[in-house]
């Protein structure tokens, strides 16, 4: 990675100055199968997706809800795997440059293909960040310490029960941004008050400077623009997904999921006008 400002300091630093938040998509990659993904993962920014978390499929993704779950299970019935994820972002890459992509999920298939030889080749491909959700602080040296050594961001979770006391140790040694999961439990279910989300933006901004964005529960753009008046940055997965689910097609697939990013992006951009 070229040495200054990462693709996510520069984007977020732009949409600042624009006085705007991120909006923040997720997809898993494979699902329902590569190029339908690739497809949908190409058109995601000129539907209005400013960073893109792909998701890394995983047997047995505890930390998510039914739709991310059931993703998956699509994209490793399609034999998704840890090399073609990379490979998809090498194909991204050809034709976008800019565009943050992070990559989320678990740590064993990165512990399965090698701490060192997974850093390499994100890196090579044009990873901008990582979120692993389940490796603890505790365990920097594993894989935030590498992966931040080689320039490659570090994102972590936080959530209404990590305390005060917690805090520090969680947001330690991360970059990139803070991703704030607006409920307890599982993703997709149900969504926060908007009080309560703007308290814990304030605690989290007593802890850091990095940008946050929040996610979980988030389906509509006026959801979406709410959230976006509080904090950098407005995670969507679920619901894009679920336009993968009741697709009949491919092209209904990259249609539907293109289509609700340019509304949410709609919203996401009026949000402060």
């Amino acid at each position: 990675m070229s040495s200054g400002n990462s693709r996510l300091q520069t984007r977020f630093a732009e949409l600042k100055e624009q006085n705007r938040a991120a909006l923040v998509t997720f997809i898993t990659a494979g699902d329902p199968d590569y190029a339908t993904s690739l497809a949908i993962l190409k058109g995601l920014p000129e539907a209005g997706a400013d960073v893109i978390e792909l998701g890394m499929p995983f047997t047995d993704p505890m930390a998510d809800g039914p739709a991310i779950q059931l993703a998956n299970i699509r994209a490793l019935a399609a034999r998704q795997n840890l090399a073609k994820t990379l490979q998809m972002i090498r194909e991204f890459r050809e034709t976008d440059s800019t565009t943050p992509i992070v990559l989320m999920g678990y740590y064993n298939p990165i512990h399965k293909m090698g701490v060192e030889r997974f850093i390499a080749e994100a890196g090579e491909a044009g990873v901008d960040g990582l979120i692993v959700v389940d490796l603890p602080p505790e365990h920097n040296d594993e894989l935030c310490d590498p992966a931040q050594a080689a320039g490659i961001d570090f994102i972590r979770l936080t959530t209404p029960t990590t305390d005060d006391n917690r805090l520090p140790t969680v947001l330690n040694g991360s970059s990139g941004f803070v991703y704030y999961v607006s409920v307890a439990g599982v993703t997709g279910a149900g969504s926060a008050t908007l009080e309560h989300i703007e308290g814990a933006v304030a605690r989290l901004k007593r802890h850091t400077d990095l940008p946050v964005a929040i996610g979980f529960g988030i389906r509509t753009p006026e959801q979406a623009a709410a959230v976006a008046r509080l904090a950098e940055g407005v995670v969507v997965g679920s619901a894009l997904i679920d336009q993968i689910a009741k697709a009949g097609s491919s092209e209904q697939a990259v249609e539907g999921v293109l289509g609700l990013c340019r509304e949410l992006a709609e919203g996401v951009r009026g949000a402060r006008q």
